[in-house]
């Protein structure tokens, strides 16, 4: 398959609701006023992968002077293992070292060992436990990244 990117537009918001929704249980899903309100964060930017017409995954970050956060990075699983996350983050990586941006944070489940798998190949690391962090009560790793202007641009076209 083949999957391009950009810049998400008002009109892709239900999509991307929707696909959050398909990727995470529903205590820790976004609501839709959560998602808003992410999107609207100062310096907030949303990277959209679509193929075809059809949105496939999507990555939210936000951005203050030198610290870069992930707020999401959801594909749809039919999608996954395609290296679609990998073409996003790389993307969001680069928008952010742009935006002067030199260190990336994020969380995710201590029991989302795909996800943690995935953060790691990417060269995040624990920096420690967030005790109760999701709203099920589940615990979150704390993992950060150090990136700088060297961070290349994710290539168009397919994905391996």
């Amino acid at each position: 398959m083949i999957f391009h990117l950009r810049t998400y537009e008002p009109g892709d918001f239900e999509t991307l609701y929707e696909i959050d929704q398909a990727c995470y249980a529903p205590a820790i899903a976004y609501s839709r006023r959560d998602m808003r309100e992410y999107l609207r964060f100062p310096g907030a930017e949303c990277v959209v992968a679509e193929t075809g017409a059809q949105v496939v995954g999507f990555c939210i970050t936000a951005r203050d002077a030198a610290d870069g956060h992930i707020i999401t990075l959801d594909v749809l699983e039919a999608c996954r293992r395609q290296g679609v996350g990998s073409l996003l983050l790389a993307e969001a990586e680069r928008r952010l070292a742009a935006g002067g941006v030199r260190k990336v944070s994020l969380e995710t489940a201590t029991d989302n060992t795909a996800a943690i798998a995935f953060w790691q190949k990417h060269g995040y690391r624990t920096s420690g436990v967030l005790k109760h962090y999701y709203p099920n009560g589940l615990d979150a790793w704390a993992m950060s990244k150090t990136i700088g202007m060297s961070s290349k641009p994710a290539k168009k076209g397919e994905a391996s």
